[in-house]
């Protein structure tokens, strides 16, 4: 298949790196181009009301338990740990719930956040749930011990065998812990991500097998039909977000745009792009920077979702992502075949235009972090002033130079390539970075490539005194 640009209007810098049209003349000749839609803004004010929604939820489940539990049964044999394991098993469960909502992919929350600082958010809650739950067993034991005057492992024994549902909860706890583990960085390491991404889904497995105890076990439940229907409707409403953003969006959307691959291309030394053509494409709210998670349903691959972003802005009816084998499945996709059926879940990421807050922007990329860099370019407003700094280790890796040089002259801007050993461009220092953006502190910053590179330089910037609402950067590496 030839390649030639796609002019979907006449004053935009030229669409470029997508298929020529079939014979008989480029869609929709003789017609208006269809505008391309666009994401809805971000509303800062959907994640500030949000986290004061989390507080508040918080603090009111905490408090149900001492608002339920009278002076007198705090004063009896083992009230006082009753009563605390009452309390941190209303927090942990809530945070729970918030761990959940945080890797839910709410598109309003999404579009402030980020992808990547929200799945951070959702690591770093874990830790406070399992604490807390776990001291609601021993807490909760030693109230039952002391209250009926018996050992710990005694009370505990009692417990499992008579409250109906609490050995399904014993078993969900164990199973979160399990997940935890698993989840940790130099522990994930070992295990691909195939493996590790089917452990995860058992998260919500576990998560149903501890509802029933909490519903008709919880002390703070039985006899409060009210506090019971406010729970349970707190449970169904994470249940949903999960349900809608996390698996009927994605399965809506792919049905409705009938993805399929038409075109595998070759991008220099060990990358290439992927062309997918899809229906009502101008419909698919996109901006320059975001990314998909991208299924290819063929055997071997659909289960896997790969986090590519797009190297272009959408052409109807072409979307392209940018590929660099790195060793994983990424190999496979080069031998895929035009007409493979693509499933998608996205866009996200607050990587967009929408993020800048000054007229210049500095976009600095290494190696194929330059793609969705590229798509933003294409993205900015023709008033934005722009330097563009690709970093690569060879020439033979500078992933859409000429792309990049084309896009950059249109608006007059100035395009810088380095390629060669890291120590003969040290972007990860003050000076070096100085250098090849002298006026850095009035421009936003926008950073795409590997985490070090990006944390490197992130930290450079803001030793030059670039305010660190200026710098940009998203990681896909969970």
């Amino acid at each position: 298949m030839s390649v030639v640009p796609t002019d979907r209007s006449t004053s935009a810098p030229p669409r470029l790196g997508q298929p020529q049209p079939p014979a008989g003349g480029r869609p929709g000749a003789g017609r208006r181009p269809v505008p391309r839609r666009r994401p809805p803004a971000p509303r800062p004010w959907v994640a500030d009301a949000a986290a004061v929604g989390v507080g508040v939820g918080l603090g009111a489940s905490m408090a149900l338990p001492v608002a339920n539990t009278s002076w007198a049964a705090v004063r009896a044999p083992g009230g006082w740990a009753t009563l605390l394991g009452d309390v941190t098993a209303q927090g942990g469960t809530f945070l729970l719930l918030v761990m959940v909502l945080l890797a839910g992919r709410v598109p309003a929350v999404e579009r402030v956040l980020g992808h990547d600082r929200m799945i951070r958010w959702h690591r770093r809650t874990t830790t406070a749930p399992l604490l807390l739950l776990g001291a609601h067993a021993v807490l909760t034991t030693l109230g039952s011990a002391e209250g009926g005057r018996s050992g710990f492992w005694s009370a505990g024994g009692s417990l499992v065998t008579t409250m109906a549902w609490i050995f399904a909860a014993v078993v969900s706890y164990v199973m979160i812990v399990a997940i935890a583990g698993v989840s940790i960085r130099a522990v994930r390491r070992r295990f691909s991500y195939d493996t590790w991404w089917v452990i995860h889904c058992y998260t919500y497995l576990a998560l149903a097998f501890s509802v029933p105890h909490q519903i008709f076990d919880g002390t703070d439940f039985v006899g409060h039909p009210l506090a019971r229907v406010a729970w349970t409707l707190l449970w169904l409403g994470t249940a949903g977000v999960v349900i809608v953003f996390r698996l009927g969006l994605p399965a809506w959307r792919s049905l409705y745009h009938r993805f399929e691959v038409v075109e595998v291309r070759p991008e220099g030394r060990d990358a290439y792009s992927l062309v997918i053509k899809g229906r009502h494409v101008e419909r698919l709210a996109v901006a320059g920077g975001q990314w998909f998670a991208w299924r290819f349903l063929v055997r071997g691959m659909w289960w896997h979702a790969h986090p590519f972003s797009l190297s272009a802005l959408p052409a109807p009816p072409y979307l392209r992502v940018t590929v660099k084998v790195s060793g994983d499945t990424t190999g496979d996709l080069g031998r895929l075949q035009p007409g493979t059926k693509v499933a998608v879940e996205g866009p996200y990421g607050a990587f967009t235009e929408a993020a800048r807050t000054r007229a210049g922007v500095a976009l600095i990329g290494a190696g194929v972090g330059i793609t969705p860099l590229r798509a933003l370019l294409e993205d900015l407003p023709h008033g934005v002033d722009v330097v563009v700094v690709q970093r690569a280790s060879s020439e033979a890796d500078m992933l859409h130079h000429d792309e990049l040089a084309a896009l950059v002259d249109a608006r007059g801007g100035r395009l810088v390539a380095l390629a060669g050993p890291r120590r003969r461009h040290q972007l990860d220092d003050p000076r070096g970075l100085q250098r090849v953006v002298p006026d850095l502190g009035r421009r936003d910053l926008f950073l795409c490539g590997p985490d070090a590179f990006t944390a490197g330089v992130a930290a450079a910037a803001r030793r030059l005194g670039v305010d660190a609402g200026a710098i940009h950067f998203e990681s896909f590496t969970l």
